[in-house]
């Protein structure tokens, strides 16, 4: 039997295109967008809450318009529609299942922006817990990158993806029409991360359909969808804001919104096809640690226990 040659071996696990590794320094600069516009964002949310009340049952409409007047609202929104726009491009150029989750960057810069800022210093546990989230992640994409794969979205695939997100859409209002006062940051967080992971998902076959200029009716449904998820998923971010610091906000969509868009990737779309049985445990294994740091920054973060 012939030796397997180092160069075949590396043929058949490191899938990623040189366009498609572009991606990854994409994703990098959109975390960092993302990291600054949350700050700029909660410290609007702030100040606007400072002035009329608090928000633990959501922001009213006289909230809402308020934050349109905050200069610091507004230049958050503006720098996140550019980490959007990194995001997009990183999609464009990258397996989904490869670029998502390297947001989780963003929650390391958000922390030290956010200590920084409110003078606060991050002790041990807050520390181990943002480890937790960064270190899952990162391997995760590690994985991922080694055996993700491009793969063609078919149209029963993509209505699977659209009615899964109609069933967490609506579920998602519901729980909040009749749950709202028992709310917390959290809980917010992870809905907004959830709500964010399929708008993930649908940017990628978006971008995908309009590649190959495939404009029919479920692309345009697949528009509306994405507007819905990130309306709702924005609002529920911006009263995580009212009711918990900006690190822990960013850590859960930058943790629990990838591995949503990814589980999508994996399991509905077929991303993760050609992995291994053990790259699969390690997805579960390594996704489960990041989810878990998220809980105990929310449970350890300093801002919080004030």
């Amino acid at each position: 039997m012939q030796p397997l040659a180092l160069t075949d071996l590396t043929d058949q696990v490191l899938n990623l295109t040189p366009t498609q590794g572009l991606g990854i320094p994409v994703a990098l600069i959109g975390a960092v967008f993302l990291a600054l516009g949350a700050q700029f964002q909660h410290r609007g949310v702030g100040k606007v809450e400072a002035k009329l009340g608090g928000a633990a049952r959501g922001l009213n409409r006289r909230q809402l318009v308020a934050l349109l007047t905050r200069p610091s609202w507004l230049f958050g929104t503006f720098l996140l529609l550019l980490a959007i726009l990194f995001q997009l491009t990183s999609l464009y150029l990258a397996p989904l299942i490869v670029v998502q989750p390297l947001g989780a960057v963003a929650l390391v810069i958000t922390a030290l922006v956010n200590a920084r800022v409110s003078g606060m210093k991050l002790d041990r546990a807050t520390m181990r817990s943002i480890a937790l989230c960064v270190g899952g992640v990162a391997v995760f994409v590690t994985i991922a990158a080694f055996t993700a794969r491009e793969t063609e979205i078919t149209d029963s695939q993509l209505i699977t993806v659209l009615v899964i997100l109609g069933v967490v859409l609506v579920a998602a209002a519901a729980a909040f029409a009749v749950l709202r006062s028992q709310f917390k940051a959290i809980i917010y967080i992870v809905a907004a991360g959830i709500l964010y992971g399929f708008v993930a998902t649908l940017a990628k076959v978006i971008i995908n359909r309009v590649r190959l200029e495939n404009f029919d009716v479920l692309t345009f449904i697949c528009v509306i969808a994405l507007l819905a998820a990130t309306a709702l998923g924005a609002y529920f971010v911006q009263t995580a804001y009212a009711s918990g610091p900006p690190d822990l906000v960013i850590a859960g969509l930058t943790v629990i919104d990838p591995l949503v868009a990814v589980s999508i990737g994996i399991v509905v779309l077929g991303e993760a096809s050609g992995a291994p049985p053990l790259a699969i445990a390690a997805f579960v294994v390594t996704g489960a640690v990041a989810i878990y740091g998220v809980f105990q920054l929310a449970k350890h973060h300093p801002q919080n226990q004030r």
